[in-house]
């Protein structure tokens, strides 16, 4: 496929940014769920009122701009490992709920993402005919495929069936991307992932092979996590990037709440790794960090009107928001 010159690419890009919502995000929070509708039909999101004329039907807007941030990601990623990073999870996504699907016997509409790299209708015949060999191109999700049926078939287990999939997409990440930014970026993502994936465990027994690949952290490292002495385990990721972040964890643990907040750091972390440095971006950067950005306002849209409907605060609203 080609690619387009990136300095072109960044001209797309600020033509595009002025259609960001940007601080509008905070205004819907401040509003009624009908008032914080009208305002996103006013700025055109999502096509406006042409798409969706009720507030119960915010998801068609939102979708409307997700698929139209595709169809950007295809015509403008600097090369295909960007291409492959950004929409390549959907295709594991999706074949992970075709085959739980066809095992449930139902249908899978409503678990499918939109379309990544391969399309549905392909992963969907696959299945059908439990028949991997035309997605051969894609071998570790030809892989956790032929896995997960097996799996299905001796010992029925959906959290299994997530490890799966979601381990065979890190490490065909990790084998798209091996430098540069989206290698950092995986990686980060792994080790945070593993320490929530400890935190959730509880002990060293029920965490045996949990662990995602293509992170820094080794299982020695995270073993630390269980230990009885809490100060003791918090010292030993002093000297990792991930000491505030394992903090937060203890803190939600030793009062017995959800890991909300580390959840929202990992879910925001790409956003805020450019947002850093949104000055000093180069190469692929500014492309990233525009796609990364789209995805977060639409991710905020999402949770402002499941929170209006549901009768949140403002301010409890505005504290679910993602980076932007």
């Amino acid at each position: 496929m080609a690619r387009f010159d990136v300095t072109y690419t960044n001209g797309v890009i600020a033509a595009r940014e002025k259609y960001l919502l940007k601080d509008k995000i905070f205004r819907l929070c401040e509003l009624t769920a009908e008032e914080a509708f009208r305002l996103l039909l006013d700025c055109g999101y999502g096509g406006g009122a042409e798409t969706a004329t009720s507030v119960y039907e915010y998801e068609k807007l939102i979708a409307v701009e997700e698929e139209k941030l595709d169809a950007f990601i295809r015509e403008y990623a600097p090369s295909d490992k960007e291409a492959a990073y950004l929409l390549s999870p959907r295709d594991f996504h999706n074949a992970k709920a075709l085959i739980k699907a066809s095992y449930l016997e139902e249908s899978a509409e409503r678990m499918l993402a939109p379309q990544g790299l391969i399309p549905v209708e392909t992963l969907s015949a696959c299945v059908k005919e439990n028949d991997y060999r035309a997605i051969a191109s894609c071998p570790r999700l030809k892989e956790a495929c032929e896995n997960a049926v097996a799996l299905l078939h001796e010992t029925p287990s959906g959290a299994k069936l997530g490890e799966i999939f979601e381990k065979a997409l890190y490490t065909h990440l990790r084998e798209t991307v091996k430098r540069g930014t989206l290698k950092k970026l995986l990686s980060a993502k792994a080790d945070m992932t593993n320490i929530l994936i400890a935190f959730r465990a509880g002990s060293a027994e029920l965490v045996a092979g949990k662990y995602l690949p293509s992170g820094t952290l080794t299982e020695k490292q995270l073993a630390t996590l269980f230990d009885a002495d809490t100060e003791k385990a918090k010292k030993a990721f002093q000297s990792t990037p991930y000491a505030e972040f394992v903090k937060i964890c203890f803190s939600a643990k030793e009062k017995g709440l959800p890991f909300t907040e580390a959840e929202k750091i990992l879910g925001g972390y790409d956003t805020a790794y450019f947002a850093q440095r949104k000055y000093d971006l180069q190469k692929s950067e500014p492309f990233l960090y525009y796609v990364y950005r789209r995805r977060a306002e639409n991710a905020n849209v999402r949770i402002a009107f499941v929170c209006l409907l549901a009768g949140l605060s403002e301010r409890d609203i505005k504290r679910r928001l993602r980076v932007f």
